[in-house]
C-alpha cells in the first residue's frame, strides 16, 4: 500500500512513465521518458475516471520527447536523443514539434523546428515565447534560448544566452569539463530569466530586451556540490517580505559520491548579489552518507499556487514542502506510491498542480497518479 500524510488518491492512469506532465482545461499531457510513445492525452475532467483520447509516437528509434507545455491551443514537445536512449535511428534530428491542440482528441501538427546536436531538453512556455535549451552548432551543451511562436508554422529565434566557455565556434575555452556546461531550462517571472545550468551552475537573465539577454548574476555550482542544479524557481509573492527563488538540485549525476539532493532557498531581492539563506531536505534521509541516483530530490511544481510546494521527490514519491517560514521550511503532507510494475522502487518524476487543487504525479517508469491534499 502507497504510504501517505495527508494526501489522498483520487484516480491513476495505467500509461508508460513520464518526464512530464501539465494538465490545462481537464485535459492532461504527458511526455514519456523513453520511446517509442512520445506523447499521451488523457481526458482528466472525472478525475477519479481518467481516460486516454489520443497517444503520439517517436518518428525514430532510440529518441524521447519527455517533455511537453501547452497554453493558447498550442502544444509543443521536446525530440531528442540521450545516452540512455542508446544510438538514434538513421535521419533523426532534434528539436521542438508545434501542434495545435484545440481538440486535444485530435492534435494537429503544425511545424518541426530543427537544431542540430542531441536536441532540445527542457523549456517553459507562456503561450507565446518558448525558452528552450537546445544544442547549437558551434557550442558545448544546452544553452539558453527565447524562441517566438507567435506564427506556430514559423517560430523564430528571438534571443540566446550561454555560460562563459560554451562558445567553441568563438574561440572560447571552457573552464570545467564539457559535460557540465548545459542549461537545464528558464524560468520567467516578470522581466528576468531564472535559468539553471546543470552542473555549472544558474544564472539571473534580464530579458527586458529579449534579443539581448543579460546576465544578471551567476553562481557557478563548483565543488563542493555535488548534483547539478535541475530548477531555479521564483516565488511569484513574497516571503516575509524577501523575494525567494528555490534552487532544486537533481540527484543524478553526481560529480562525486553524496548524499541525496535537496532544495535551496535564495533571497533574491538584489538580484546581482543572490544569497541562500536556508535549505529543505526530507528528516528521514541520511544526509551524510552517499546514496544511490534518484533516491533524492528532482523537481518542484513550476507553477506556485500558495506557500505549500508539491516536490517529486523520486523515491521518496511526492513531498509537500510549505515554505510560509522561508527560513525554517517543513514537510506537511507527502504520498510515496508503491513501486510500479516492473520496478524495484517508484520513481516519481515530476508534478502538477491544477487550478482546483488536484495534484498530478508522474512516475518516470510507470503510472499517473491523481491526488489532492486532504
Amino acid at each position: 500500500m502507497a504510504d501517505s500524510k495527508g494526501i489522498k488518491k483520487v484516480g491513476f492512469v495505467d500509461c508508460k512513465g513520464g518526464g512530464q506532465i501539465e494538465v490545462v482545461n481537464g485535459t492532461a499531457y504527458v511526455g514519456h521518458t523513453a520511446g517509442p510513445e512520445a506523447t499521451t492525452i488523457i481526458d482528466v475532467k472525472d478525475p477519479a475516471n481518467p481516460k486516454i483520447v489520443h497517444q503520439i509516437m517517436c518518428s525514430h528509434e532510440n529518441v524521447h520527447a519527455h517533455k511537453v507545455r501547452v497554453a493558447n491551443d498550442l502544444m509543443i514537445t521536446n525530440y531528442e536523443s540521450i545516452d540512455y536512449m542508446g544510438e538514434p535511428s538513421a535521419g533523426f534530428r532534434g528539436g521542438l514539434n508545434i501542434y495545435d491542440v484545440s481538440n486535444p482528441h485530435e492534435p494537429k501538427h503544425l511545424h518541426f523546428w530543427e537544431t542540430a546536436g542531441e536536441g532540445v531538453h527542457r523549456y517553459t512556455f507562456d503561450g507565446r515565447y518558448a525558452y528552450i535549451s537546445p544544442t547549437v552548432e558551434g557550442y558545448i551543451g544546452h544553452i539558453c534560448m527565447i524562441m517566438d511562436l507567435a506564427d506556430p508554422t514559423n517560430p523564430q529565434e528571438v534571443g540566446r544566452w550561454w555560460w562563459p566557455g560554451q562558445w567553441q565556434a568563438g574561440g572560447e575555452v571552457a573552464d570545467i569539463p564539457h559535460e557540465y556546461l548545459r542549461c537545464h531550462h528558464g524560468i520567467r517571472h516578470g522581466d528576468f530569466l531564472y535559468v539553471s545550468y546543470w552542473h555549472a551552475g544558474w544564472a539571473i537573465l534580464d530579458i527586458s530586451d529579449m534579443a539581448n539577454p543579460v546576465c544578471v548574476s551567476r553562481q557557478e555550482w563548483k565543488l563542493p556540490y555535488a548534483h547539478p542544479a535541475h530548477t531555479a524557481l521564483p516565488i511569484p509573492f513574497k516571503l516575509k517580505g524577501m523575494d525567494v527563488m528555490l534552487l532544486a538540485d537533481e540527484d543524478v549525476a553526481k560529480k562525486e559520491p553524496a548524499g541525496p539532493a535537496f532544495i535551496w532557498l535564495y533571497d533574491i531581492g538584489d538580484k546581482a548579489n543572490p544569497r541562500a539563506f536556508s535549505s529543505f531536505q526530507l528528516d528521514h534521509l541520511e544526509t551524510g552518507i552517499p546514496s544511490p541516483n534518484m533516491t533524492g530530490c528532482h523537481q518542484p511544481v513550476e507553477v506556485v499556487r500558495s506557500t505549500e510546494i508539491p516536490v517529486a521527490w523520486f523515491e521518496q514519491g511526492l513531498r509537500i514542502m510549505d515554505i510560509a517560514n522561508p527560513h525554517a521550511p517543513k514537510e506537511v503532507a507527502y504520498y510515496v506510491p508503491d513501486a510500479p510494475k516492473g520496478a524495484e522502487r517508484p520513481l516519481s518524476n515530476d508534478v502538477f498542480q491544477d487550478d482546483d487543487g488536484l495534484i498530478y504525479l508522474i512516475d518516470r517508469d510507470w503510472g499517473l497518479h491523481i491526488l489532492e491534499r486532504s
